[in-house]
């Protein structure tokens, strides 16, 4: 038995500690790309006149991030979560090949 959790009818249960760490470890991550975001999206538009001095590709910083920039990182944000959360499954040990055997009806063979 490993230190993560317990198999449960075939499925990993994890102990409440680790699961609350994991819970508490992506709400962080989300919290973190939702500020990112805020600011790109909002708190560029609120500081417009302090940033008509900076230009990106010919046009002022506050109109490309409003036209294309806003865009551009939060697809960018949307990779790095991917990333992300895949690396914190991983640390946790969450095995997402496992979770998809299962949720397709097939049982694991350990």
């Amino acid at each position: 038995m490993s230190t993560l959790g317990k198999k449960v009818m075939g499925v990993k249960k994890l102990d409440k500690q680790v699961a609350n760490a994991y819970y508490y470890t992506r709400v962080k991550h989300v919290a973190i790309y939702l500020s990112i975001w805020f600011i790109v999206s909002f708190g560029v538009v609120a500081f417009a006149d302090s940033l008509t001095g900076f230009n990106v590709n010919g046009m002022p910083f506050h109109y490309f991030m409003g036209a294309q920039g806003a865009l551009i990182i939060f697809v960018v944000l949307l990779f790095v979560n991917a990333v992300v959360s895949d690396r914190v499954d991983k640390s946790f040990g969450i095995d997402e090949e496992a979770n998809e055997r299962l949720g397709s009806g097939k049982t694991l063979d350990h």
